[in-house]
């Protein structure tokens, strides 16, 4: 198994110019130049996708401390969107990123497709297309014609997510067993995806669960795909977003819904603290390091609360937002639940 190490993974939180200047010579590497310049991305062709099975990429990295237990489950599909990694201010690229922008794309492989599709490769192949994502600003828009270009943003970005995984779903596929995963504009477009090819549709049959992470996920959106209630629980969601003990954002408050939340500890969504010591490992900054008894996990209200994570240098961490760590903080737990769904699934 190949052995990626992170390079740039603090950009994904700090955006620091140190950082962006290593992405900068990984962009230039060979894997990074498109031979297409069309803009509209062609699945049928590797580069088009930031992790596949036919070739190596950062979601085929195994955390060190994790390696002695792998085992490759090559019988489920992973199908996984990423989330934003088009955030700099000004919109440099529209409120679209461009396909083959390699700096994007860079930074995309070695942060979310390190830290968060990587959880899966023991689970299963891993899928993660490459998509026009919409500008992070599209969540933030500031009048009516903003509220207009956001929303063709986002139609635009789904619209490949969708034919991606219509793509995969015609030439990969071959009836395998799915899950799919996402994390914050990656959940935004899975939840439609799940809405209009799971629900109610005979392709339900074949979802072993979905994790769509980091955003609000409305219960009554579905009708045929419950919430997921324990850690054995097959065709469920769960969803979570994480924050400190006893914070909810502004907008969670105004939000005209209680946001389906599954513990990522439990399995279930019992308001009872689930205490740190059921967590098996969460993967910061050092990827090959998994730090046990990193984070707790509490269901509060359409919300996941944690006591301030527990790692070297926790007093640096100010924020009570860990939306970027979804899926950091309990990494193993996922890793380990994936499976779990799994074996449950050929049991049926």
């Amino acid at each position: 198994m190949k052995q990626l190490r992170p390079t740039a993974f603090l950009l994904s939180i700090c955006l620091m110019a140190a950082c962006s200047n290593k992405l900068a010579k990984i962009a230039q590497s060979p894997a990074y130049q498109f031979n297409s310049n069309a803009g509209v991305p062609d699945y049928s062709q590797l580069q088009y996708w930031a992790a596949h099975p036919q070739k190596h990429d950062p979601s085929d990295s195994v955390p060190a401390s994790l390696l002695a237990d792998y085992r490759h489950d090559s019988t489920v599909d992973i199908f996984f969107v990423h989330p934003t990694s088009y955030t700099k201010e000004g919109r440099e690229l529209g409120w679209n990123a461009t396909i083959d922008n390699a700096e994007l794309n860079a930074k995309t492989d070695y942060g979310s497709i390190l830290f968060q599709a990587s959880v899966f490769n023991a689970a299963g192949r891993v899928f993660a297309p490459r998509y026009r994502q919409a500008h992070l600003s599209a969540y933030y828009p500031k009048d009516a014609a903003d509220s207009a270009s956001a929303m063709a943003a986002f139609e635009l970005a789904y619209k490949d997510v969708k034919t991606a995984f219509d793509y995969y779903l015609a030439h990969e596929n071959k009836g395998r067993p799915m899950i799919i995963a996402s994390h914050s504009q990656g959940s935004t477009h899975a939840k439609r995806l799940l809405k209009e090819y799971f629900d109610n549709q005979t392709l339900k049959n074949r979802l072993v669960v979905a994790y769509v992470v980091g955003m609000a996920l409305d219960p009554a959106m579905y009708s045929s795909i419950p919430v997921c209630s324990n850690p054995n629980q097959t065709g469920c969601i769960a969803a979570w977003r994480t924050y400190q003990t006893d914070y909810k954002p502004e907008f969670v408050l105004k939000e005209n819904f209680v946001s389906a939340v599954t513990n990522p500890l439990t399995w279930d969504a019992n308001a009872s603290i689930a205490s740190r010591d059921l967590n098996k490992g969460g993967i910061l900054l050092k990827f090959n390091k998994a730090v046990p008894r990193v984070a707790s996990a509490q269901v509060a209200g359409g919300v996941l609360w944690t006591e301030k994570p527990h790692f070297f240098g926790r007093m640096f961490y100010t924020t009570k937002n860990y939306h970027i760590a979804d899926y950091n903080l309990y990494y193993q737990n996922i890793r380990e639940n994936a499976a779990q769904r799994i074996s449950t699934f050929w049991k049926r």
